[in-house]
């Protein structure tokens, strides 16, 4: 009789030793947020699966069982996430190319597909020909949306700039750095300087000549010596619109690469969970 009590008290010691240990792991309490995760899946609330399974290992990082089996759910609903960024990215990038096809017919465009991956827009005033012997600012974006800025100067002597200030009526001002990319040239006895200058690298002068296009703004050739002429309203409107193709096409590059990370998640996800099945 005293070895069955024995054995029956250590069983139920051997009960309460796994009670106690489901416990301590909370499983209870992190089996309850699977099914709340569980529940806001089949509802379509996909970021809050996500969320309270993601609570599960945070607060119960013992709950192996539990743990184990989330991350399935989690795998479907991560998928399921994806799935609607990438139909809310189509819709998007839809809308946007629509707008670029129908505003794209206002500008030049030009590549040489012999050495350029990507071709760049310009404004029609801005086209090479018509601007022969004149000192001014010439803008243009390429397909990504990378908006440059090139300073040109014609005249009988060198000054060797390599950076421009454009002035307000008011005073106020925007002025480059030095430009890392110069060109110099003679051609007919007229000297020719180019200096280029990326957005983000022009010290804000494009985006100053953006909010004061409609004024009559003042441009300094800044070199050995400074040459100083006036911005003429065509190249101010001529980097309006250029600013604005360019905005366009940096949001379409970037909602393109955003659904190309987005696609590259579902086939990774997909595998997973056809990996599991087997």
């Amino acid at each position: 009789m005293q070895m069955i009590y024995l054995l029956k008290r250590s069983g139920l010691l051997g009960v309460a030793a796994l009670l106690l240990t489901a416990c301590s792991s909370g499983e209870k309490e992190a089996r309850g947020l699977l099914q709340q995760a569980e529940s806001a899946y089949e509802q379509g609330h996909y970021q809050q699966s996500i969320a309270l399974i993601d609570s599960i290992k945070a607060r119960y990082p013992k709950a192996f069982d539990t743990r184990r089996e989330s991350q399935v759910l989690l795998r479907k609903a991560s998928l399921k996430e994806q799935e609607l960024n990438v139909a809310f990215l189509d819709s998007i990038l839809a809308e946007k190319q629509a707008l670029l096809a129908t505003v794209s017919g206002n500008y030049l465009f030009e590549k040489d597909t012999a050495y350029q991956q990507l071709g760049n827009y310009i404004h029609p005033s801005q086209q090479l020909e018509k601007n022969l012997h004149r000192a001014h600012l010439s803008f243009r974006t390429n397909e990504r949306g990378e908006l440059t800025m090139t300073s040109i100067y014609c005249g009988a002597k060198a000054i060797h700039h390599s950076s421009v200030k454009v002035i307000a009526p008011d005073g106020t001002y925007q002025q480059t750095p030095t430009a890392s990319e110069t060109y110099e040239s003679t051609v007919l006895g007229e000297q020719i300087e180019k200096s280029d200058f990326r957005l983000g690298e022009d010290g804000g002068v494009m985006e100053f000549i953006y909010r004061h296009a409609t004024e009559k703004l003042k441009l300094e050739f800044q070199g050995d010596r400074t040459y100083t002429t006036q911005m003429t309203p065509a190249d101010c409107q001529a980097l309006v619109a250029v600013y604005d193709l360019a905005h366009l096409l940096d949001f379409i590059h970037e909602m393109q690469n955003e659904r190309e990370a987005s696609t590259v998640k579902i086939r990774f996800i997909e595998k997973q969970l056809a990996e599991e099945k087997k």
